[in-house]
């Protein structure tokens, strides 16, 4: 494993243990309690800031592939993602929070395109797309998982 594939999996394992706890504490808290809403609202800012990241990688495998058939294709999807990920932090924290889900799950299909060979991935490790959707749909639940229990 190199060093930069290292890394990438404690910094993923990072950010997905503290958007676990932010939505354990949206959970936790009384439904029609002002504090629920600002725990959703926390919870809906760090997964957009997470989506836009996640989305930045590929613009970063583009770029490292520029020459690759459907490289502007990868940048105009992320660009895309970073749009749904602003567009999510300016509504209601529980419509954020399924817009973002939807958003992960969008995202963690176009890792399977990318794994399949639909999209370009000349440029990646081979088990980056896999990695990356089953990592999304994880974030997707994490990210419905207060509205489940509302």
């Amino acid at each position: 494993m190199t060093d930069s594939a290292r890394a990438l999996l404690v910094a993923g394992a990072a950010l997905a243990i503290i958007l676990v706890r932010l939505a354990l504490v949206a959970v936790r808290a009384d439904t029609s309690s002002p504090a629920r809403l600002v725990a959703e609202l926390r919870l809906a800012q760090f997964a957009a800031m997470m989506l836009t990241l996640d989305a930045g990688v590929y613009v970063g495998f583009a770029l490292a592939q520029e020459s690759t058939a459907g490289s502007g294709l990868d940048i105009a999807l992320a660009v895309g993602f970073l749009v749904l990920a602003s567009v999510a932090v300016t509504r209601e924290p529980g419509t954020a929070l399924t817009l973002l889900a939807l958003a992960f799950a969008g995202h963690a299909g176009l890792g399977l395109l990318h794994g399949a060979g639909l999209l370009p991935s000349e440029s990646m490790p081979p088990w980056y797309a896999t990695a990356c959707a089953v990592y999304d749909v994880g974030v997707a639940g994490v990210c419905y998982f207060p509205r489940v229990y509302r």
